[in-house]
């Protein structure tokens, strides 16, 4: 879908910004439905996901087309999708926004880390979720459901265009998670919204410094005073930021 690669000085300074700024510098550019909605970390890491979606999509199940044989077949699209996943990318999975069934359990999730995939994300459920979250990889999910996927779900398409937790997801975005969630950036524009949040997240960090010290909301954020532009540009020098 792209012909976009992800450089290793945007992915650097993505694993340093908030998916709260992501969110915001979206906004200002016309995108407002890029935060995938109702998945959460399995387990907090120290530093963000970063990587290009690898998509998977599933459709309901159909009880003549999903007993456990289906993974007999070599070509499996889960097993596939799980195989393929380039390293450094991201398993993103839909799955309706259907956590009643996993759409993927440890044993998977561990193959993605250690064929060196930059995390996973489903709007369904994940088994083994305790396995899953002592995993270094991030994974992201709308919690955790013991039933196998094909109770509920059916492995179908790789790599295509899909919805994940009501964001749209094209091959080759830029995702990138935190606590908090997962922003979907366009591939087209991962490099603008890299190089201004960096320096937004700079600004962010000055704004609670001074709101810690006691300082008001009003003319520091946003900053519509030049005094607190110019304690801030001294902050920077000092702070080598």
């Amino acid at each position: 879908m792209t012909d976009y690669v992800l450089s290793d000085d945007t992915r650097d300074k993505l694993a340093r910004v908030s998916t709260a700024s992501i969110a915001t510098q979206l906004y200002k550019r016309g995108l407002r439905n890029q935060f995938i909605q109702g998945v959460r970390p399995v387990s907090e890491k120290d530093g963000n996901m970063v990587g290009q979606a690898f998509t998977l999509r599933y459709i309901a199940a159909r009880e003549d087309r999903n007993q456990l044989e289906v993974f007999r077949n070599a070509g499996h699209p889960q097993r596939v999708a799980v195989e393929t996943c380039p390293p450094g990318q991201i398993l993103v999975m839909d799955a309706r926004g259907d956590a009643s069934a996993a759409t993927a359990g440890s044993i998977l999730v561990t193959r993605l880390a250690v064929r060196g995939c930059a995390g996973v994300v489903s709007d369904g459920g994940f088994r083994d979720a305790k396995g899953i979250g002592k995993l270094n990889m991030p994974a992201y999910c709308a919690g955790p459901s013991a039933p196998t996927n094909l109770t509920k779900h059916e492995a179908l398409d790789i790599n295509v265009p899909i919805t994940c937790g009501e964001a749209p997801v094209f091959p080759g975005d830029v995702l990138v998670g935190d606590a908090d969630g997962v922003m979907v950036i366009p591939a087209h524009l991962a490099d603008e919204i890299a190089e201004v949040c960096a320096g937004m997240e700079s600004f962010e960090d000055f704004v609670l410094e001074e709101v810690l010290g006691g300082a008001p909301i009003i003319g520091l954020y946003p900053c519509t005073k030049d005094e607190n532009m110019q304690k801030y540009e001294a902050w920077r020098h000092m702070n080598g930021r």
